[in-house]
């Protein structure tokens, strides 16, 4: 147990979410139990974890969760382990929340991303057709996350764009979306900076310099492609261009705009998510259900999956030379190494800054006001 890698839980704790304070303290050494100083609370060493409060062993809990993420049917689990239906579930729902805490925490964050494409798959639902919108970032291959909607309408792309925009920096932006109109209008007004001008009132909004996007529609004909047509819907294609080769790592003299790599990541989704099965008898019953394996899939796919197209060469003496796996979390520089399923599931989240009680602060609200620097 090393107190010094722990934080304080308790929300209503000045010193909640920080490390590094000295203010944990070991509180049972068999019971795996720390206490905070300051606000006198215990916790275990599972608490913020998807371990917590489970009655099996860690090592069994993420083999289960393991299988889970990789496709493996729930039955085929139940079958295999002697495990009840609903307790697989739950699993998989703690799972889902907890790496969907994980991402918002480290994925989202302001990034170089360069090309993103998106992109949406109709799901079998079973009241319906339900849509399950996605974005990646084209260089580093990592998943920016999604969006579940009972429509394919603007408020499921707007929700979207906001993910790709809380994970995007202030720099040259290219994307690359299907025929659906919609994505214009909603990057062009979720990516753009107001125009201060001195004047009272609302300013004036403007795009975001060399943002380009491209719509690449498809022609189709009894279920298969027979022509594709390139629009450029914001910027030139000058800039676009440019953007393809820094991003794709490409020599070619032409370059064409697709959405080949959101393809990708969709078969794999749709490789670990039975509901996403093309021709499958399989359908999807809650759309939260759907939510938790979505985020449990692209988490493992950014932190835990090596990818071969992002793999490093190390030479070696005697000409000789090793590769070194890297997954998109690595390439993106959110971590330096593969992680593995239970470390992701062990990851402890931060919570919220601790927020100052309205009022006149006392003596010893001061004081800790100067303690922790607040």
């Amino acid at each position: 147990m090393d107190p010094t890698k722990v934080f304080c839980h308790n929300p209503n704790c000045s010193a909640s979410g920080k490390l590094g304070l000295k203010n944990i303290g070991v509180h049972s050494i068999i019971q795996s139990r720390y206490i905070c100083h300051i606000c006198g609370k215990t916790f275990t060493d599972t608490k913020g974890t998807v371990f917590y409060r489970l009655k099996y062993s860690e090592q069994f809990v993420t083999l289960i969760i393991t299988l889970l993420a990789f496709g493996c049917p729930t039955i085929a689990i139940v079958k295999a382990f002697g495990l009840d239906e609903r307790t697989v579930a739950d699993w998989q729902c703690r799972a889902g929340i907890h790496c969907q805490k994980v991402h918002q925490h480290l994925v989202q964050q302001p990034h170089d991303l360069g090309q993103i494409q998106a992109d949406e798959i109709r799901v079998k639902h079973q009241g319906g057709i339900a849509w399950l919108a996605m974005a990646i970032a084209v260089s580093t291959r990592l998943w920016l996350g999604g969006v579940v909607s009972a429509c394919r309408d603007a408020s499921l792309i707007m929700s979207l764009i906001e993910q790709v925009r809380s994970c995007a920096l202030y720099r040259p932006l290219l994307f690359c979306v299907d025929g659906l109109i919609t994505y214009v209008s909603v990057i062009q007004k979720v990516f753009a900076i107001p125009i201060l001008n001195g004047k009272r009132g609302r300013p004036c909004l403007k795009a975001w310099e060399n943002l380009c996007i491209v719509r690449v529609i498809k022609q189709v004909s009894g279920k298969r492609v027979v022509g594709i047509t390139q629009r450029i819907a914001c910027g030139t294609w000058k800039q676009a261009c440019l953007l393809i080769k820094h991003t794709q790592n490409t020599s070619r003299p032409y370059v064409n705009a697709h959405t080949a790599y959101i393809e990708r990541i969709n078969g794999t989704f749709r490789s670990r998510i039975t509901a996403l099965v093309r021709r499958g008898r399989s359908l999807v019953r809650q759309l939260v259900t759907l939510r938790n394996g979505m985020y449990l899939v692209g988490t493992v796919y950014n932190f835990c999956t090596p990818h071969k197209s992002l793999r490093k060469v190390l030479y070696l003496p005697a000409n000789s030379h090793r590769w070194i796996p890297m997954t998109p979390a690595m390439a993106i520089g959110i971590t330096d190494h593969v992680w593995t399923v239970r470390e992701l599931l062990s990851y402890q989240v931060p919570l919220p800054p601790w927020k100052l009680p309205r009022g006149r602060p006392s003596k010893r609200m001061k004081e800790l006001i100067n303690r922790w620097n607040l």
